[in-house]
């Protein structure tokens, strides 16, 4: 009884927090980093100020999974910022599958279109350089409404409930959305942060856990990643 009583302690009924050591063993045991992926990773860390923004190898990993899980053949990114998810999703598509980027920065973008060519993609992706909600709008009226099997949504934080208004409407009954950065380093959950991109993120999750629409999991992955499944009513 009591050996039963001292393995108890090590199971638990909220999320792990992560320390160094643990962190490292994660990646260790389950994250197949590819060559070219991680040389993009330490270039962004290494020539852009933002790199904090780069999604971290364990959330493209998982990703690329959702992709594959999902059975998706084309799929939408908004905000693609030196490539490393856009890689990870377009990898995880079919040969003849189809990634559309949205992005309006040249110089963060430069280096994405460089790896794609690297990675062979360049052919798989078809990418708009100007505001996402200007290439959404583009593509609602293009008729391509519901024509969306998964959308990855990593942009700027004041547009994400216009970004996901819009990507329900392009995404086809059943699909997956992920959003990006919905825990928010944990500053959503620290009622004296009144920042605008922390309010922002905390308006979008209580109109996504409103939703009667979806589906939906705010996944403790990275800096938190809300899953989205469209409903089929």
């Amino acid at each position: 009884m009591r050996f039963i009583v001292e393995e108890s302690l090590y199971l638990s009924n909220r999320t792990l927090s992560l320390d160094d050591r643990t962190h490292e063993y994660l990646l260790s045991v389950s994250v197949d980093e590819s060559v070219l992926l991680r040389e993009l990773r330490e270039q962004t860390a290494a020539e852009n100020q933002f790199s904090v923004m780069q999604i971290s190898p364990e959330q493209g990993q998982f990703m690329a999974l959702l992709v594959k899980l999902t059975g998706a053949r084309r799929a939408l990114e908004i905000g693609t910022f030196t490539g490393y998810s856009s890689i990870c999703i377009a990898n995880a598509l079919p040969d003849d599958g189809e990634l559309v980027c949205c992005d309006n920065s040249d110089e963060w973008t430069a280096m994405a279109r460089q790896y794609w060519e690297r990675a062979g993609l360049q052919d798989k992706i078809k990418f708009y350089l100007q505001p996402a909600e200007v290439t959404l709008q583009q593509l609602l009226d293009d008729s391509l409404a519901g024509s969306f099997d998964f959308i990855f949504v990593d942009a700027d934080k004041q547009n994400y409930p216009l970004y996901y208004e819009q990507s329900l409407k392009l995404l086809r009954k059943g699909g997956l959305l992920a959003v990006d950065n919905t825990l928010w380093s944990g500053s959503v959950a620290d009622p004296e942060n009144m920042e605008p991109g922390t309010r922002a993120i905390r308006r979008f999750n209580e109109m996504v856990k409103n939703d009667n629409r979806v589906t939906k999991s705010l996944v403790p992955i990275g800096d938190g990643l809300t899953l989205v499944v469209k409903g089929f009513e």
